[in-house]
């Protein structure tokens, strides 16, 4: 068996190579749209005296929001004397791990094209090929569905977080007297929930691709030859 790189495009125009190649685009929509993010929102603070001040509430992957601050420093808002604020709330984890999971199926996608395009000869003649990569597709639908609905929920606690109920928990000032505080401007988190689409999407298009690699292992081609054909008849073995 000649196990040498012969370059070979027929498997792009079957599902196997062009459902692979659908998901090297789509992971990347989906770990770039969130990876790539920063934001601000404006919060105004309305004094009482007829004063007005604002405050920029910045914010970016990976949503470490404990660890920006809202107010760097000492300083004075509305005649009152503020200490060094920061925002509340931490998505880090639920999206680091969504970009991770992201990173790993576009790089996976990358190898599989490789293979399929180079070393199809060699992946068709062998079992373990199709049952290593069947098993990772069905890992990696699991992963997907898992990181999107983390991301899903991370992505509202950011939201919830910095929107004016949110920002007001944290800030003193805005918690009585005579201060009025009011998120006023909103950063567009449009690219943000297009990311969870994309999670979501992901791990449909996996689940899809991942029929397409049980059909090249050997179960389903055992499960395909037992059965029997239409019109046959068993005859009875001779006595």
């Amino acid at each position: 068996m000649m196990t040498g790189f012969r370059l070979n495009l027929s498997p792009l125009k079957e599902p196997l190579g062009f459902v692979k190649l659908v998901e090297w685009l789509t992971a990347i929509f989906a770990f770039g749209s969130c990876g790539g993010f920063s934001g601000r929102n404006i919060l105004s603070l309305f004094c009482g005296d007829g004063m007005n001040e604002t405050l920029n509430a910045n914010f970016h992957y990976p949503f470490r929001l404990s660890q920006v601050p809202l107010v760097d420093g000492n300083t004075t808002i509305c005649n009152h004397s503020v200490t060094t604020t920061h925002m509340m709330g931490d998505s880090a984890s639920a999206a680091e791990f969504f970009v991770g999971i992201g990173i790993v199926c576009f790089l996976y996608s990358m190898v599989a094209l490789l293979v399929y395009l180079g070393y199809m000869h060699v992946y068709k003649d062998s079992d373990f090929g199709p049952i290593f990569d069947f098993v990772i597709t069905a890992i990696l639908v699991f992963m997907w569905l898992v990181c999107s609905s983390a991301w899903a929920k991370g992505l509202q606690n950011v939201k919830d977080a910095t929107d004016t109920e949110g920002i007001g928990a944290s800030l003193a000032l805005c918690k009585g007297g005579n201060i009025t505080c009011e998120v006023t401007n909103f950063a567009n988190m449009r690219t943000l929930n297009i990311s969870v689409v994309f999670g979501y999407l992901n791990m449909f298009i996996w689940a899809g691709n991942a029929w397409f690699v049980y059909k090249e292992t050997h179960w389903h081609s055992q499960k395909f030859s037992s059965q029997p054909g239409p019109g046959r008849q068993q005859v009875p073995a001779p006595i």
